[in-house]
């Protein structure tokens, strides 16, 4: 299809650590790719396996927005804001980093790994202060639908950020068909598989593949297999 650029799962970075397997969409740490820094103002998609009991120590962020989206397990955060969170399957985190923040992260249950997704977006605005945001979602209102689970709006349903971007997740069983209506003139959306097959606008999607879309108004998918997927709408221009 015109306007999309395909990122098939396995072509990610890969990095394996040990007690952290990570895989990287987009440039990340040792993995570099000129034709793979962004995807309009999303930066990071990292899907990362942290081994019971291990994390990351404490680091710093700046002029960031970052987003935590676990998977499986459990991840205990403690930040220089004074937050102390565990964050669970159907929650999402987001932190605005801003002038700067110091946080770590770690799965605090030894006998089972920790599954996230962490996502950075560059912010529309540089500087400001920083701030902490998580919530508790019902999974169950994704099923057959997609929910918002970010905005740029406080008042909206989901956490905010500081950026015009909109995400969405959607639990699909198979032969399930849906449309995505663009929120904002000139966003781009980008489609991760986070499981099963995915028919967008006729491109099938598998487990873990990535599809940029810009220039659109409205996507098309369909679920060839039951299937979960998380839709990430962005603007183009940083």
């Amino acid at each position: 299809m015109k306007n999309t650029i395909l990122h098939k799962a396995n072509t990610r970075g890969h990095a394996n650590h040990g007690w952290l397997n990570a895989h990287h969409t987009f440039s990340f740490a040792s993995y570099y790719n000129p034709d793979r820094v962004q995807f309009g103002v999303l930066r990071v998609l990292n899907d990362d396996i942290v081994a019971g009991g291990m994390g990351f120590g404490t680091h710093p962020h700046d002029n960031m927005e970052i987003i935590t989206i676990p998977l499986e397990g459990d991840l205990a955060h403690k930040d220089s804001m004074g937050n102390t969170e565990v964050i669970k399957f159907g929650d999402v985190q987001v932190m605005s980093a801003g002038t700067g923040i110091q946080h770590s992260e770690f799965n605090p249950n030894a006998d089972k790994q920790t599954n996230l997704l962490q996502i950075w977006l560059f912010p529309k605005y540089r500087n400001v202060e920083p701030r902490y945001q998580q919530i508790t979602l019902d999974t169950t209102d994704r099923h057959n639908k997609l929910q918002q689970i970010l905005s740029p709006n406080a008042d909206d349903a989901g956490v905010w950020i500081h950026q015009d971007a909109w995400f969405h997740m959607g639990n699909l069983d198979k032969g399930i068909a849906l449309d995505y209506n663009r929120k904002k003139e000139g966003n781009g959306l980008y489609v991760f598989v986070i499981k099963g097959n995915v028919k967008v606008n006729g491109q099938e999607l598998e487990q873990r593949d990535g599809l940029g879309i810009t220039d659109f108004e409205k996507v098309t998918f369909e679920a060839t297999t039951d299937a979960e997927i998380l839709l990430m709408e962005v603007p183009m221009i940083q």
